[in-house]
C-alpha cells in the first residue's frame, strides 16, 4: 500500500464517511499471565456513541505513521496458505464477518498465543467494509461505489495502571486520597490491517503492520503471528547502511562526504515528495551519490560486494537514512549543527592539532540561551 492508498481507507474510516461501515467489534483484555479477563463481540451500532468514537480513534492509529518506520507491508510466504497457516486463517476470520463466536474465540486465542507483551493489553478488532466509489478521467467521485473492501483492523493496546494522589472530592467538598486505582486502556503500539487495499482493490496476499515505537517494533507479531518474515526497522536499516559506508569508503568518509551523501539522498526524497511510492536506493544509486561525494573509484569496486553480503537484493528506504541535523561528537562535547549551518563548518590543522572550525557571522554567540561575546585569541606567531 502507497500512502494515498493509506490516507483513503483512513480518511474514511470515520461515522461521517458515506461510503464506510464498522460491522462488527471485538474487545477483549488479557492480563500478564496471558488469561482473558473479559471478552465481548457486538455489532458497532449497539456500542454507545462515545464508547464507539474512542475505539475508531484507536483503529486509525493503526494507519498512521511514516511508510517505512511505522507502517511496514508484509507479503505471506507460501506455508501462509496451507493448512493452519496465518493467511489462511485471516481469510477465513475475515469471511466470517466476525459472527462465528467459535472462530472469534480462536482469533483472539491464537493472538495470546503467537504474540509477545509484556503486560496487560487489550485487543480490539473491527470488521469494516469500505463502498469503493469509482473515479472518472478527471479524478472526481462517482456517486456510487461498484466494489466493496472488506477488512480487519486489529489493536493492541497497553492496559496502564493509574493511581491519582490527591483529588478534589466534590460530595464532600475537600481534597482527599483517591482510594481506588483506574486501568485506563492506552493507544494502540501495535497493529494490522488485512487485507491490503492496493490499487484500490483488495489484495489478500498481504498485510499492514503498524508499530508505534519504529525503533523496538514488535517482532513477534510479523514473525509468528502473521506468519511474515520479519525485515529490519528503520533504525537497523540506517545502521546497515553507516557501516556500508564505513567499509567502503574508510579513510574517505570525512565531514565533506557525509554532508553530501545525507544532502542527496534527502534531494531523492524532495523530488518524490509528490509521488505514491516512497523513495528508496540500491546498490548503484548509492555508488553514484558516492561518486558524486567524493569517493574515489577504487573505493567503490568494493560497494557491490560489502551492499550484497549485508542487504542482497533489497533496497533501503530513503527516508530511513537521512538526519535532518548533523551531529559532531568527541569525548565531553557534542555539537548540532542544522543543513543550512553545514557550510560553515569545517575541519583544520592549527598548531599541529585537528580542530573543529566554526564560522561566525559576528561575535556573538548565545551561550545557555544568553548572548555573549567570544574574546578572539590570537594565535602566538613562531619565534
Amino acid at each position: 500500500m502507497n500512502k494515498k492508498e493509506i490516507n483513503e481507507i483512513k480518511r474514511n474510516l470515520d461515522k461521517d464517511s458515506g461510503f464506510f461501515t464498522i460491522n462488527h467489534v471485538v474487545t477483549a483484555c488479557i492480563d500478564a499471565e496471558k488469561k482473558i479477563k473479559c471478552m465481548s463481540n457486538q455489532m458497532n451500532n449497539l456500542i454507545a456513541e462515545d464508547e464507539s468514537e474512542l475505539i475508531v480513534a484507536y483503529l486509525k492509529k493503526i494507519l498512521s505513521g511514516s511508510i517505512g518506520k511505522n507502517l511496514l507491508e508484509y507479503h505471506f510466504p507460501k506455508d501462509a496458505y496451507l493448512q493452519g497457516g496465518a493467511q489462511l486463517f485471516l481469510n477465513e476470520v475475515l469471511r466470517s464477518k466476525l459472527t462465528d463466536e467459535e472462530l472469534v474465540k480462536k482469533y483472539i486465542d491464537r493472538i495470546i498465543e503467537k504474540m509477545e507483551y509484556v503486560s496487560t493489553y487489550t485487543v480490539f478488532v473491527a470488521h469494516c467494509t469500505y463502498a469503493v466509489v469509482n473515479k472518472n478521467k478527471n479524478l472526481d467521485s462517482d456517486l456510487e461505489s461498484d466494489s466493496n473492501y472488506n477488512f480487519l483492523i486489529t489493536a493492541i493496546c497497553p492496559v496502564n495502571l493509574r493511581i491519582d494522589g490527591l483529588i478534589y472530592d466534590e460530595q464532600s467538598n475537600s481534597i482527599a486520597k483517591k482510594e481506588t486505582a483506574d486501568r485506563i486502556v492506552d493507544p494502540p503500539t501495535d497493529g494490522f490491517l488485512f487485507p491490503l487495499f492496493s490499487d484500490r482493490q483488495s489484495d489478500i496476499n498481504g498485510v499492514l503492520y503498524y508499530t508505534k515505537n519504529a525503533k523496538k517494533p514488535n517482532a513477534s507479531i510479523v514473525d509468528e503471528l502473521l506468519g511474515c518474515e520479519y525485515s529490519m526497522s528503520g533504525v537497523s536499516e540506517k545502521a546497515t547502511f553507516h557501516a556500508i559506508l564505513n567499509n567502503v569508503c574508510g579513510d574517505e568518509l570525512d565531514l565533506k562526504v557525509i554532508n553530501s551523501v545525507n544532502t542527496k539522498i534527502q534531494d531523492i526524497i524532495d523530488r518524490n515528495a509528490h509521488e505514491t511510492e516512497i523513495p528508496t536506493v540500491n546498490s548503484k544509486d548509492i555508488s553514484s551519490i558516492l561518486w558524486e561525494s567524493g569517493v574515489s573509484q577504487q573505493k567503490l569496486e568494493h560497494l557491490p560486494k560489502v551492499y550484497e553480503t549485508a542487504l542482497g537484493e533489497r533496497e533501503l528506504t530513503c527516508a530511513n537514512l537521512v538526519d535532518k541535523k548533523t551531529v559532531l561528537s568527541v569525548p565531553s562535547i557534542t555539537v548540532n549543527i542544522s543543513k543550512d549551518g553545514m557550510d560553515k563548518v569545517r575541519t583544520q590543522t592549527l598548531g599541529g592539532k585537528k580542530c573543529l572550525v566554526i564560522e561566525l557571522d559576528d561575535s556573538k554567540v548565545s551561550v545557555n540561551g544568553l548572548e555573549t561575546v567570544l574574546e578572539e585569541t590570537k594565535q602566538e606567531q613562531p619565534v
